[in-house]
């Protein structure tokens, strides 16, 4: 292997196919790069479980990728890097993302008028990670969290579009309309799936921030500083892995990566 290039792959994890809104971006910029995705399918979601067992959920994830060889690691669920990104960046040597700083740092650059509004599960708000993090980078900033418990749920049905989905995410947004918002950090992965549902009812005044974005950027950064990049005359390749329902996850991930079709999904046991 050429010193100067690392052909080892990039590990990308979620509790289901959430963070294959992330995935895809990933795909896109970096088409040399090699690609493990581990959906936890058997235990989604993360998002209603205790702090304890998202981190030791988020361990077991972590040994089985570091297992495969990985060279980077990215959690792309905000549950899992909210509250284990520090235990994953404690058990491994090599360079452990998640979704919730570069998501900070993109909210930090779209606000006008430093009013930031971040939803996400109910394990994700009550953890206060977003809040924390954007005071830390900014302490001038004003936040409101809100959970929103029935996106992911209608994510993983594949709802994107469903007529009850648009009432769902009508009624569960609507005390947001009160908070003068100029800036909203959709804070799971999931939740850009539901992207131009919840534009159209909060308004053109407010800026999404969408993580999958966000993360490449972050990539970007790290690219032969911390990541050494794969050789550009490779061509990459995508291994997906799950915990159970290989057919209801290739059914979904056909609907959020459909220009990159993923023909085999392999079951593991964690």
């Amino acid at each position: 292997m050429n010193k100067n290039f690392d052909s080892r792959p990039i590990g990308v994890f979620d509790s289901g196919v959430g963070g294959l809104t992330v995935l895809r971006a990933m795909l896109h910029a970096f088409p040399s790069e090699h690609f493990i995705y581990l959906g936890d399918t058997a235990r989604v979601p993360y998002g209603t479980k205790s702090a304890s067992t998202i981190e030791r959920y988020s361990l077991q994830v972590t040994q089985h990728l570091l297992n495969r060889g990985v060279k980077a690691l990215v959690a792309a669920c905000n549950t899992a890097s909210a509250l284990g990104l520090d235990a994953i960046r404690n058990h491994c040597l090599i360079p452990a993302m998640g979704v919730i700083e570069p998501g900070c740092r993109a909210a930090l650059r779209a606000t006008t008028h430093g009013r930031i509004g971040i939803i996400g599960t109910r394990a994700t708000v009550r953890s206060d990670a977003y809040r924390q993090t954007l005071i830390s980078m900014d302490p001038s900033v004003t936040t409101v969290s809100y959970p929103c418990p029935l996106f992911v749920p209608l994510v993983e049905e594949g709802w994107f579009h469903h007529p009850a989905t648009r009432l769902i995410v009508e009624e569960t947004l609507a005390p947001l309309h009160q908070e003068n918002l100029d800036t909203l950090i959709l804070g799971c992965t999931h939740f850009p799936l539901l992207k131009s549902v919840i534009a159209e009812i909060l308004g053109a005044r407010i800026r999404l921030i969408d993580s999958s974005e966000a993360i490449v950027d972050e990539i970007n950064q790290q690219l032969t500083t911390r990541i050494v990049p794969a050789s550009p005359d490779q061509k990459g390749t995508l291994t997906c892995l799950v915990t159970d329902a290989t057919e209801r996850f290739l059914e979904v991930a056909g609907r959020i990566i459909h220009d990159l079709p993923i023909e085999h999904v392999e079951m593991i046991d964690l």
